[in-house]
């Protein structure tokens, strides 16, 4: 098949050029369309429920949201995990679901079954499911900047700019966060209330049955229709003034004589702060799911340039953070190394060839096959991020071993050759290409094949690394088809017939090769002993090399999290989030601008307590740092802050947190969750962990979320007195929600925009403890009575909120590990754990976050890889007939292996997912030059040369193209191993392994396997071929 392939590639010359300009043409057009984003989804299929009861303490949540929601989801097929947070008026629950999981799908089957449970709910509660979004989906931030007031930016962000650039293909929503929701305020007067013989109850009622419009039919006049219509909607506050509550004895009481009326604002569960200069209003944009972030950024930036246009005189809109300039970022590192690996391919190719039609031949080979991989990767979906290109990039020294063995090889042949006609040319390349067409097709298969285990990983290293296989697969399939076929019609336009001296470089090395070559053969020993020896260094090496899931991607940005104390309100938590700000930017001067955001967001997908905050450090460009290593700026701030007391924190990246929570709704490296069905000792349980982790080498803040201080005045209500009075308890409970939280009675349409109307107890009334236990509630019959006079007040402690996992209750102790490998510290955090925390019946620990992704991974590779190497030892056996010529060239993969391992031990890097991908890698990069120089082998064996000549002549013909393979692969990685921009992290690790690997398998290859070889490599010298 393969030879009727380069026949007809041969014969059909023109064709074959013509499809190839096709394939420019067609490769150019899927690289403009190919959707580019900084990195791959790796969101889950991921429902999320949000659901708001204002004024409702955490518990309350839990048992009358949560669990009744948290029942119905349960059993919903191809469902992975099931996890809850009840904080204070607000519930939120998320469903993970398998991978592959239609997301569509997901979210009918939860719309299903939120709806059955919808009616058993309080009357108060609402929401629903979140938007079609990821965790990932935050690409856009921005703040309204100018003179008007916060209730003034808050309206224009939902009324002018939300809607519109919502109506952008590619938006799934606009969440809204900070300044104060404009709203109709009603505050009762109680003694007022009292006097006229009126309830809270029938305030609130009569409010709610006096602001509607409606239409009442048509009438027929003469010959025309009249539509009749009834307006009694509010639209100014004395239309609110002017509503009868209650007519008695001819006295009418109007809601103006018992209330006071104004423009208010909506209870606000969360502010944002700017630079210690005061409160700000944040708008930030979440990217639908699979949308192109490149080009959706591009079209909110002209978005929010049109409507600022538009805004109030000296109003503006600011961007603090643009996922698009990461895109570029993270691509441009990833085009850079790229760009530079061709030119040192280039330059490698001209001095091993000697030749530069020959090098133009072989360096066509990868813009060709980049094109085609393009092609392939718009036809799968894949996206251009930095782990695809990096698979391209990692690809490169490989894409031209295919061409490199083909045209080396017509470069020889031609040399033997006579001049003649053009025929006997084609003829020449025909037969040279077809000797190597089954060996390089094999060698490709092979290093394929030992991609395909990356496939199979599952979860987040399953999304990060399937772009990166993928794209190699792609590449190098292209790469065979056009070695096979492309080439060698290029090499018969551009090759010339007439012998060419051979380069300096390849004299040098052949001659110094000879000589080495001619001592193992008849000395064999020491080399032996070399390697034996390099051997047993990588295996007293390999233990000390740490191990993590990841290298920590530099996003760019610096996003700090900080936790005060529990029962903190939103005015001071402001307070001191400013106070922290100035300080930064007065003593850290790396740092532009600082955006903070505390408590819940508009959404509530991130519902945050008021005492926590997520601060986002805006930082000037690199060059104007006074250390470029962002590590000291993190220690600068680190310092800065703990100069304040009661405040905990850690520092995160914007993508990093958000995976991470996706993952096990933790942010940390390491997350520990242990359930158990008390709250108070899952608090104990937490705090000794902290102090256990705290002991433990390479902790970083490690920290529980305090879980108890909050405050709450119980109200235990008298059910007799209340009785007595002919009240219920939710009459009592419904009139003091009203004061304090206040209560939504209507809506107030002022300029087609939607206004709460609110009614709401008096300032003073929420701003004083001893105001609220005075408190007299008024009665329907004139009376008012005391609330110490049907219940009891006292001060207790409640948790700050309740997480769940499953219906299980948990607490979370998270950390982050630095300066050491993060396995390491987990099989002493364990080990100390074991002994010290002994749980009872009914507890539980977990071990997650990146830890349980690195396990995950590494026992996906222990079951593939395995298999990957039986699939090699296949195809080498088909390919050479040989059970023992398979097992040397297997051989020399323990032999890569060492120089990876060593490799990483003098670097320091640790045995990370990509450091794996690198192993893997050199397992198809050393099987292929070792099945390359057997194959050459065989053949001078079959023309009947004695064993020793077969192995001097043999080794030295495969010289020059397996050193062409190890360096241009080798070289082709190095600007991978030097780049510093986002990204390189996860690269570096991959291309120290390969590099390191790449030196002693090529060593051992060349010196090793001819000595093994001449020994062990035939049986019978009749057919040249063991069985």
């Amino acid at each position: 098949m393969l030879a009727k392939l380069i026949s007809f590639s041969l014969s059909q010359r023109l064709l074959l050029l013509v499809l190839s300009s096709l394939l420019v043409f067609g490769g150019y057009l899927a690289m403009r369309e190919l959707p580019i984003d900084a990195f791959p989804d790796v969101s889950s299929t991921q429902v999320k429920i949000v659901m708001k009861a204002p004024g409702m303490t955490p518990e309350e949540v839990e048992t009358r949201i949560t669990a009744v929601i948290e029942q119905e989801l349960l059993g919903i097929p191809r469902q992975a995990i099931l996890r809850s947070q009840s904080k204070y008026a607000i519930a939120d629950i998320t469903v993970d679901f398998e991978d592959g999981t239609d997301i569509y799908w997901a979210r009918q089957q939860v719309n299903e079954r939120l709806g059955n449970v919808l009616k058993d709910l309080p009357a108060s509660v609402n929401g629903g499911m979140a938007p079609i979004t990821t965790p990932l989906g935050e690409v856009f931030m921005f703040t309204v900047e100018g003179p008007l007031s916060l209730s003034e930016k808050r309206t224009l962000l939902d009324w002018v700019i939300r809607p519109q650039l919502r109506g952008i293909p590619g938006v799934a929503d606009v969440n809204v966060l900070g300044g104060q929701v404009r709203s109709f305020e009603v505050v009762p007067d109680p003694a007022a209330l009292a006097a006229r013989g009126l309830s809270i109850a029938q305030l609130q009622t009569a409010l709610e049955t006096n602001n509607r419009s409606d239409g009442a039919g048509r009438l027929n006049v003469n010959d025309e229709s009249l539509q009749v219509r009834s307006n009694g909607n509010f639209n100014t506050l004395d239309d609110v003034r002017a509503v009868v509550i209650h007519q008695r004895g001819g006295q009418v009481s109007r809601v103006g004589d018992v209330a006071d009326l104004r423009i208010g604002s909506l209870t606000r569960y969360g502010a944002v702060t700017k630079d210690g200069q005061g409160e700000a209003v944040e708008g930030l944009v979440l990217a639908l799911r699979g949308a192109n972030a490149r080009v959706l950024v591009g079209q909110l930036r002209e978005k929010l340039a049109l409507i600022e246009k538009g805004l109030p005189q000296g109003t503006k809109l600011e961007t603090f953070y643009d996922r698009g300039s990461l895109v570029d970022r993270a691509v441009n590192t990833v085009s850079k190394a790229l760009l530079e690996a061709i030119a040192l391919v280039l330059l490698l190719l001209f001095a091993f060839l000697g030749n530069v039609r020959a090098a133009l031949v072989v360096a066509l080979i990868l813009p060709l096959s980049a094109l085609s991989t393009f092609v392939l990767m718009r036809w799968y979906g894949l996206s251009a991020n930095l782990m695809s290109l990096g698979g391209l990039s990692i690809a490169i020294g490989m894409l031209v071993d295919a061409a490199v063995v083909v045209v080396e090889n017509i470069e020889t042949h031609s040399e033997k050759a006579h001049e003649g006609v053009l025929l006997s040319h084609l003829a020449v390349i025909n037969s040279a290409v077809k000797e190597v067409a089954v060996p390089v097709t094999a060698g490709i298969a092979i290093i394929i094949t030992v991609f395909l285990p990356l496939l199979t990983l599952q979860g987040l290293e399953g999304k990060l690394f399937t772009p990166v296989a993928l794209t190699i697969v792609f590449a190098l399939g292209a790469s065979l088809l056009l070695s096979l076929t492309v080439i060698p019609v290029l090499a018969s336009l551009l090759l010339s017939r007439k012998k060419h001296a051979t380069p300096w470089l390849v004299r040098t090395l052949d001659g110094l090769y000879a000589r080495v070559l001619s001592q193992v053969v008849r000395h064999p020993k020491p080399i032996y002993g070399a390697a034996l020896a390099l051997l047993l260094m990588a295996g007293a090496t390999y233990p000390f090399i740490g191990k993590s899931f990841m290298p920590e991607l530099d996003e760019g940005d610096i996003l700090m999290q900080l936790e005060k104390l529990p029962s903190i309100n939103l005015d001071k938590s402001t307070e001191i989030d400013q106070a922290v700000q100035k300080r930064l930017l007065a003593e850290v001067p790396e740092i532009d601008h600082i955006i903070a955001r505390t408590g819940t967001d508009e959404l509530g997908l991130d519902p945050m307590g008021l005492n926590e905050t997520d601060t986002f450090l805006v930082l000037k460009p690199r060059d104007e740092w006074r250390s470029p290593d962002k590590e000291a700026l993190i220690t600068e701030v680190r310092k800065v802050v703990a100069d304040f007391p009661g405040i905990n924190f850690s520092f995160t990246q914007p993508i990093e947190m958000r995976t991470s929570e996706m993952l096990s709704g933790v942010r940390g490296d390491l997350a520990i969750k242990i359930f158990g069905p008390d709250m108070k000792q899952l608090a104990q349980y937490a705090d000794a962990t902290v102090q256990l982790l705290q002991t433990i080498p390479g902790n970083e803040d490690v920290q529980t979320i305090k879980n108890e201080g909050v405050q709450y005045l119980q109200i235990e209500l008298n059910r007799h007195a209340i009785g007595r009075l002919g009240l219920s308890v939710e009459d009592v409970q419904d009139a003091l929600k009203t004061l304090v939280e206040g209560r939504i009675a209507g809506v107030v349409i002022e300029n087609a925009r939607r206004v709460p109307l609110l009614v709401r107890g008096a300032n003073e009334l929420r701003l004083s403890q001893s105001r609220f236990e005075q408190l007299r509630l008024p009665m329907a019959d004139g009376e008012s009575i005391a609330l110490s006079s049907v219940a009891n007040l006292k001060v207790v402690d409640g948790p700050v909120k309740i997480d769940r996992e499953n219906s299980s209750r948990m607490v979370v102790v998270r950390a982050n590990v630095r300066g050491r490998d993060l396995v390491g510290f987990v099989a002493d955090a364990q080990a100390a754990f074991a002994t010290k925390i002994p749980l009872p019946a009914g507890y539980r620990v977990s071990w997650g976050g990146q830890f349980e992704n690195q396990q995950r991974a590494a026992a996906r590779l222990a079951v593939v890889v395995p298999v990957a190497l039986v699939l090699i030892f296949l195809i080498l056996f088909a390919t050479l007939g040989s059970i023992r010529q398979a097992v040397l060239v297997l051989a020399n993969i323990p032999f890569a292996l060492v120089g990876g391992i060593l490799a990483l031990g003098i670097t320091g890097e640790y045995l990370s997912v990509p450091a794996s991908v690198g192993f893997i890698a050199l397992m198809g990069i050393a099987v292929l030059n070792g099945l390359v120089m057997i194959s050459t082998f065989n053949q001078l064996d079959q023309q009947g040369m004695p064993i020793q000549q077969v192995v001097l002549q043999g080794a030295r013909s495969r010289l020059r193209p397996v050193l062409m393979t190890a360096c241009i692969t080798g070289f082709g990685l190095i600007p991978l191993l030097l780049a510093t921009g986002p990204g390189s992290e996860v690269q570096r690790p991959l291309a120290i392994v390969v590099i390191g690997g790449l030196i002693t398998a090529t060593l051992l290859t060349l010196v090793l396997l001819p000595g093994l070889f001449s020994k062990f490599g035939l049986v019978s010298e009749s057919n040249g071929a063991s069985t």
